[in-house]
């Protein structure tokens, strides 16, 4: 079983490279930083695929592993800048009105307490269900739904005070 656990394992991160590096980039807020994080929790899924019971909770058990790895490092790295999500994202000096909208989304999503800010960021960006959610977070059902009643809450508000709904 950790064989066909491990296949599964490696053909999913290939699939999803990019995916994955942003995930650790939105907590990271830095390129190498997250690469660094990315090699991490795939290091510690290979050494620890035998301890996973069953194989169709590959995905979400690497989520788990790659989160907790990018919570663990972004903690470590406090004292980097503050993340210049333009510089990244265009080079263009006309910005879109839409592109501005979402920058500042990101910012405001940035400033949640990290339990609101996961079940967010699962949700949203990575388009997953409550139910995995709950398994990634090791929560119930009910505590992300409130969690992410909650963010969405204070994300809103945190829109409202800077104009961008």
């Amino acid at each position: 079983m950790a064989a066909v656990a491990q296949e599964i394992l490696i053909e999913y991160i290939k699939e999803n490279q990019d995916k994955l590096y942003k995930i650790a980039y939105t907590y990271t807020k830095d390129k190498d930083l997250s690469l660094d994080v990315v090699q991490e929790s795939i290091t510690k899924a290979l050494e620890h695929i035998g301890s996973l019971k069953h194989e169709e909770y590959v995905k979400t058990w690497f989520y788990r592993i790659l989160i907790n790895e990018s919570i663990k490092s972004s903690r470590k790295n406090k004292k980097l800048e503050e993340y210049e999500l333009l510089d990244n994202v265009a080079t263009d000096k006309k910005y879109d009105e839409e592109l501005i909208e979402s920058i500042d989304i990101y910012k405001n999503i940035q400033k949640l307490n990290e339990k609101l800010k996961t079940v967010i960021i699962l949700r949203f960006f990575e388009n997953l269900k409550i139910e995995e959610i709950a398994y990634i977070t090791k929560t119930n059902v009910s505590t992300v739904k409130s969690r992410l009643y909650k963010g969405m809450e204070e994300l809103k508000k945190s829109l409202e005070r800077s104009d961008c709904i």
